[in-house]
């Protein structure tokens, strides 16, 4: 099986379907937020940033994808996006579910420097504060739908990178 996935994760295929679902999860939120009404929080806002790093990560794999450093670094980069954003999907269940105590303000919490919310509003800016998430198919909340993407998602890059990694030379 790790044969096949390290087989996979050297196809430029492989790359433009992550590509793909990164987009399609992007396109989701946008859907709910500009038609249905359902603004991001802030915790929201950093899923969206962990998904545009990995979609960036994913860019890299494409393009490089004749590059066995290339696309390894962008294999390892997509896994650490996924990562995070498999955090801070469990942030948001938490908040909604009353596990996790705390309030999430109007303020992204990132470094002066970095300002997604200025440079692309229309996806970054924070509309509302946390608390609920949307239901989403099924009777499902986006922050579960989100968790469990999110999860497989791990598992999927974590094991194309295990088969990476079990070459002579990870790099």
């Amino acid at each position: 099986m790790l044969n096949q996935l390290s087989t996979l994760g050297r196809s430029a295929w492989y790359w433009l379907a992550m590509i793909l679902i990164g987009l399609t999860v992007e396109g989701i939120a946008l859907y709910y937020q500009y038609e249905l009404g359902y603004g991001p929080c802030v915790l929201c806002v950093h899923i969206r940033l962990w998904l545009a790093g990995f979609i960036l990560a994913c860019v890299l794999g494409l393009l490089g994808c004749g590059w066995t450093f290339t696309r390894k670094l962008a294999q390892l980069l997509g896994f650490v996006s996924m990562l995070g954003m498999l955090e801070r999907s469990w942030q948001t269940l938490g908040v909604e579910r009353g596990w996790i105590e705390g309030s999430c303000s109007m303020e992204s919490g990132l470094p002066a420097w970095l300002t997604p919310e200025k440079w692309l509003p229309q996806v970054f800016e924070i509309w509302e504060p946390c608390g609920y998430t949307p239901e989403m198919p099924f009777g499902f909340t986006m922050a579960e739908v989100l968790l469990v993407f999110s999860a497989f998602m791990v598992l999927l890059t974590g094991l194309v990178l295990i088969s990476r990694a079990r070459r002579r030379s990870f790099f």
